[in-house]
């Protein structure tokens, strides 16, 4: 790592198997069996599975089907996001007693800057097995933390003892630690990317490490200069409390295959109606309409508007929707559709971002 870096204390909080776990503490009946949040059958998709589930092979966005043939005995639970967003406020409230540098990515992780902190405690992997602890007398459930210098290493760090354990890569660690680390862990390398780059010869961080920054722009393209500085351990990003929402959408996959416009509509119509209930709530509002399209054969397609104007009615959208939706015809029948806004005005808000502070490399993690 460069010294003229700044050096943070970051800690990545990642609950474990959230939405099943909420299940299984709120119904005792389901404790230490398979469950999946989601629906079962052809039609359902897991959203999340418990780790009873997860030994059978189930992971969340799989197809229900797939998941009751993996594993026979998995049980199936109607999510409830309500009591979800409940525990999840309860959580983040644990975090805004240790600092105010929270940035939530989802309901179940967030980031916490405890460079300075409220505690006035100078171990971050202290502070991490406190809030860890807190999570659980105070909630009943686990949580699983990674502490490093950066969001980056933070995050892959929190996977590393899962469940209910944490890891901490000190600053001097931070090198070694990525060198090691197969290609997969690397936040941000899909699957795509890792398949290419095994073509490539590069399979741990060693091998991405010994590629020029010209040979990653060639190869992966805007990409390439990310991966370079990642391995490096240069990952510079700020805990940021106020997240700007980029995009807000909603959708819907049916129980059969629609295969005209016609019995669409409906169907578009409520979900603009649920994306104007997001829209009012969040206060904000959009000029791109995008429709997505996820065909029987599970492929996916897009389309898009942009409006010269901020919209968040229903009617509007709506009627874009229709013009998108006859744009081209319908390549198959269709089992999910979507309605998102992006370029939403909350971009116009941003402040301008602090200058990073510098700390001194030496300190206690």
């Amino acid at each position: 790592m460069s010294d003229d870096l700044p050096i943070r204390k970051i800690i990545h909080v990642d609950m474990d198997a959230f939405y099943a776990s909420v299940e299984q503490m709120d119904n005792p009946d389901l404790k230490g069996k398979p469950i999946a949040v989601g629906g079962g059958g052809k039609r359902g998709v897991v959203s999340a599975a418990s780790y009873e589930a997860r030994k059978f092979g189930v992971k969340s966005a799989m197809a229900g089907n797939l998941a009751s043939k993996l594993c026979p005995d998995i049980i199936f639970v109607r999510p409830h996001f309500e009591r979800y967003t409940e525990i999840s406020k309860k959580i983040r409230t644990i975090f805004y007693d240790y600092t105010n540098l929270v940035e939530p990515l989802s309901l179940d992780e967030a980031y916490l800057d405890v460079t300075e902190n409220k505690k006035g405690n100078p171990s971050a992997s202290l502070i991490a097995e406190e809030i860890r602890k807190r999570i659980y007398n105070e909630v009943g459930l686990t949580a699983s933390a990674g502490i490093s210098t950066n969001k980056f290493v933070a995050k892959i760090a929190s996977d590393y003892n899962k469940p209910n354990g944490q890891k901490t890569v000190n600053p001097e660690e931070v090198i070694a630690f990525l060198e090691a680390l197969d290609i997969r862990k690397f936040y941000g390398v899909g699957k795509v990317t890792a398949e290419k780059m095994y073509q490539k010869g590069i399979f741990t961080g060693k091998d991405l490490k010994q590629k020029s920054m010209e040979y990653l722009d060639v190869n992966f393209g805007k990409s390439g200069r990310y991966y370079y500085h990642i391995v490096r351990g240069i990952h510079n990003s700020e805990v940021k409390p106020n997240r700007i929402r980029k995009s807000l959408a909603a959708e819907r996959t049916f129980s059969k295959n629609l295969s005209s416009e016609v019995f669409m509509l409906g169907k578009l119509e409520h979900i603009a109606e649920e994306v104007c209930k997001r829209l009012n709530k969040s206060n904000v509002a959009g000029k791109t309409i995008t429709l997505k399209i996820k065909y029987s054969d599970f492929s996916l397609q897009t389309r898009s508007k942009t409006l010269p104007y901020y919209i968040n009615d229903k009617n509007i959208i709506l009627e874009t929707i229709k013009d998108l939706l006859y744009q081209e015809k319908l390549s198959n029948s269709v089992r999910l559709l979507g309605i998102s806004l992006s370029n939403l005005n909350t971009e116009t808000k941003k402040k301008p971002e602090q200058k990073s502070v510098s700390v001194q490399l030496r300190f206690e993690f």
